[in-house]
């Protein structure tokens, strides 16, 4: 039985957090894409799918620690320190995630949309001087950098996570 919620956790694992470091990592490019071009109807859905990737993937993400609790239980290994530092991390993982890149990532998808709730990066009418194309560019770099650097947290955590779960160390149950 061990195998088989270890194989589970794996695929598990493979499957749901894959996708969302990919679309997450590629979402603040295709963000300042779409962005740029308002008219873009392609850049503004390559924007809407790549979030709808990671809040979907994410959701299914839970299977990774429901099975990596089941499996850690079979092979006794609850209490070892490379477990539980997987698991604080995995818990940190999650929280960059929900907390600070998802919500950007809606922002930023919003702003995209052209349907007027957008953040105000876009076009419009209105009077008088100023810079306020400049400064809006410069709001909307600055959004997609913050969160590239947030979603870059997001994937070292899961990288890190993924190290402690093959090498394991001080694990006596055989690497």
């Amino acid at each position: 039985m061990t195998k088989f919620l270890l194989a589970v956790h794996v695929l598990a694992a493979i499957v749901a957090i894959g996708p969302v470091t990919v679309a997450a990592s590629m979402f603040p490019p295709a963000a300042r894409r779409a962005l740029a071009a308002p008219d873009d109807a392609r850049a503004a859905e390559t924007v809407q799918l790549l979030h709808r990737i990671c809040r979907v993937y994410a959701g299914v993400g839970i299977a990774v620690p429901v099975f990596g609790f089941l499996t850690a239980g079979a092979m006794g290994v609850l209490g070892d320190a490379w477990l539980i530092a997987s698991v604080v991390l995995t818990v940190l993982a999650a929280l960059v995630l929900v907390v600070l890149v998802l919500p950007r990532q809606e922002i930023l998808a919003e702003g995209t949309t052209g349907d007027g709730t957008g953040t105000g990066t876009g076009t419009g009418a209105g009077s008088g001087t100023g810079t306020g194309g400049t400064a809006t560019h410069e709001a909307t770099r600055a959004a997609t950098v913050q969160l590239a650097m947030f979603t870059g947290i997001f994937n070292l955590l899961w990288a890190t996570v993924t190290v402690l779960m093959i090498v394991r160390p001080g694990s006596t149950t055989g690497a």
